[in-house]
């Protein structure tokens, strides 16, 4: 860490390390970067993130005990050889504007971690499969229309995160990354999910497929028995597979911006479920067994064309916020009064017959109904 200057400092003036180990100035508004004052031979950690700097200098590279290396959200467009960085573990260049994969990275084959999210790199070499200790890699947010088939050989990584490019095509071989525990392939320009895609049997924590162009989802994304979130948002699914209620771990579903016109019956499987989100779809009407779903807490139906809801629906003791807006309703179960966790009922723009007593009596306990 950095002595806490006596007075002002200037941007580019770095003052005299009392810790040998650390270099940290995030955010100092540093425009270059001089030698520190000690010797930085013994430094493990250099924190510089946030600031001006649009280039290293050599020495920077020359750290044979370095561990962590943070650059995030400067303006580099190249790094200097980094080879002698023999130590390091960790990365981070995440927002800066380099346009390829410096030739000395690969070289890092002691990398654990390495984020390159939001640069305008427009190919990764084959040599990145050289990293076979890395466990993390974000390169989202470039310019990639495809990987190199090496990165599939990187079976030890533990997330992934390939989104915000225009990748077209994920191959069969994404199966051998069996140790994955997220994987981000949201928003590029996919049109089909690979069925190798049931083989990450280690994906608990996110599997990101939004904003693609998927008409269809395999029968093998039933087998993630361990995932327990799922977003396969803002695509052109008209259907679900039978499958998807092997998903038993899930608590997070997100399906909204979809052309659904039907959920499968195998959606009550779905017991850990705490969230699912359908709006903007085409539904018109939900699956009996969605009342099978006791620990869902919110449930978001906006914008379908649905117009009879399930009396199984009674059976949804953790719901607390039902969105039903701008579908055709014209009337409700009596069992949606029975709700007890029930706080939020959101009825507008549809079209109810009458005054249903339902909705009185779930105001009547407090809970806030709109139509």
């Amino acid at each position: 860490m950095l002595n806490e200057p006596s007075g002002p400092t200037e941007p580019n003036e770095l003052t005299e390390l009392t810790e040998p180990t650390e270099l940290n100035a995030p955010g100092a508004g540093l425009t270059a970067l001089p030698a520190p004052a000690g010797d930085p031979a013994s430094l493990r950690r250099v924190d510089l993130a946030w600031n001006e700097l649009t280039e290293l200098p050599p020495w920077v590279g020359r750290l044979p005990r370095l561990e962590h290396l943070q650059l995030d959200g400067n303006r580099l467009r190249d790094l200097p050889d980094l080879r002698g960085l023999t130590a390091l573990r960790d990365l981070h260049l995440d927002g800066n504007a380099l346009t390829r994969l410096p030739e000395s990275v690969p070289e890092l084959t002691g990398l654990r971690t390495l984020f390159l999210y939001g640069n305008a790199i427009g190919e990764l070499p084959e040599a990145i499969g050289r990293l076979r200790n890395l466990r993390h890699l974000a390169v989202g947010g470039n310019g990639l229309t495809s990987v190199p088939a090496a990165l599939w050989r990187l079976t030890g990584l533990r997330s992934l995160n390939l989104a915000e490019n225009s990748i077209t095509e994920v191959p069969e071989a994404i199966g051998g990354l069996t140790e994955l525990r997220m994987l981000d392939l949201g928003h590029n320009a996919l049109t089909r999910v690979p069925e190798a895609i049931g083989d990450l049997h280690g994906l608990t924590d996110y599997l990101y497929l939004s904003d693609n162009r998927f008409t269809t989802v395999p029968a093998s994304l039933g087998r993630l028995t361990r995932l327990t979130y799922l977003n396969l948002t803002d695509n052109r699914l008209t259907v679900l597979p039978a499958a998807l209620g092997g998903l038993t771990a899930l608590r997070e579903l997100r399906l909204y911006g979809n052309r659904l016109r039907e959920l499968p019956e195998t959606i009550g499987r779905l017991r850990e479920l705490r969230e699912l989100h359908l709006m903007n779809n085409a539904l018109t009407g939900l699956p009996a067994s969605i009342g099978d779903l006791s620990r869902l807490r919110q449930l978001d139906l906006r914008n379908n064309a649905i117009t009879s809801l399930p009396g199984s629906l009674a059976g949804l003791r953790s719901l607390t916020h039902l969105d039903l807006r701008n579908n055709r309703l014209r009337e409700l179960p009596d069992g949606l009064a029975d709700l007890p966790a029930l706080e939020k009922l959101d009825l507008r723009w549809n079209k109810l017959d009458g005054d249903p007593e339902v909705l009185h009596r779930l105001s009547g306990r407090g809970c806030a109904v709109l139509r």
